[in-house]
């Protein structure tokens, strides 16, 4: 048998090397290919750190605001037992003072627990020229009640018996927190109500106590009965050496209010 001679044009090498597959070939010797799915990752558990609590939000829509306390459950300051403007009769009672020539300083509430205080209390250093040594912390109504005896009737009781002025009061005790000696009742100092007056100055150079004069010291007797009398006209309460042995050495002078306007004078 004789072979044919190869065509015109074709590379006898080239024809002889084999053909590669198409890719639908391919696919089909390969068989379906399944995806498989990846293996799971592994993390770690997220444990809250021991001894800090978990943090939830009682409203998340509140989380980025600081939690407030309720106002109610924090400590309330105390009220003030005054108001912030003065009483139109205090206005007036400092009224009085500027005219009677008390000079005078306002000083702060005074509040001394439940009972003790003074809503307006004063200090008083001088009424017109007579001094208070020392000066003298009391309600304006006990200081215009003084400040008008003192000018009415101390200061002319002074010049008709003694032929002087009045230089300088000595006061034992104004305001202070205390009880009526041998009582449960708050004294008259308590509220500011009251002076006690140990002795009277005067300008020249005589020293008057207020404790019981001796026998034959009639004129200083007179001139303590005329002013501690006169003093229940300004006063509520006037009591001094005779009284008790408590008022042995001085007159205790107060406003106290009492039932149908009585005073006690003794």
């Amino acid at each position: 048998m004789i072979a044919s001679a190869p065509e015109a044009g074709l590379d006898p090498v080239l024809d002889a090397q084999p053909v590669e597959p198409t890719l639908d070939a391919q696919a089909a010797e390969m068989g379906e290919i399944t995806a498989e799915s990846p293996p799971p990752v592994q993390t770690a558990s997220l444990v809250p750190a021991r001894g800090l609590p978990t943090l939830v939000p009682s409203n998340p829509q509140t989380v980025a605001y600081p939690r407030l306390d309720d106002p109610s459950a924090l400590p309330q300051a105390p009220q003030p037992r005054v108001p912030a403007v003065m009483p139109a009769d205090e206005v007036q009672c400092r009224s009085d003072l500027r005219e009677l020539g008390v000079k005078y300083q306002d000083l702060p509430t005074i509040q001394d627990g439940a009972a003790c205080g003074v809503d307006y209390p004063v200090r008083v250093s001088s009424i017109g020229s007579v001094k208070m040594q020392p000066a003298a912390t009391v309600s304006c109504a006990m200081a215009a009640s003084f400040a008008a005896w003192t000018k009415r009737e101390l200061v002319p009781a002074a010049r008709l018996r003694y032929f002087s002025g009045v230089k300088t009061i000595h006061q034992g005790s104004s305001y202070s927190c205390r009880k009526i000696a041998g009582t449960r009742t708050l004294s008259e100092h308590g509220k500011g109500n009251a002076l006690d007056i140990m002795r009277i100055e005067l300008n020249s150079g005589r020293d008057i106590d207020v404790k019981k004069p001796g026998l034959f010291a009639f004129r200083t007797r007179g001139f303590l009965n005329t002013i501690r009398a006169d003093g229940c006209n300004y006063f509520n309460t006037v009591l001094g050496p005779g009284y008790n042995y408590d008022h042995r050495n001085h007159f205790h002078f107060d406003i106290k209010q009492r039932r149908n306007g009585y005073r006690a004078c003794r």
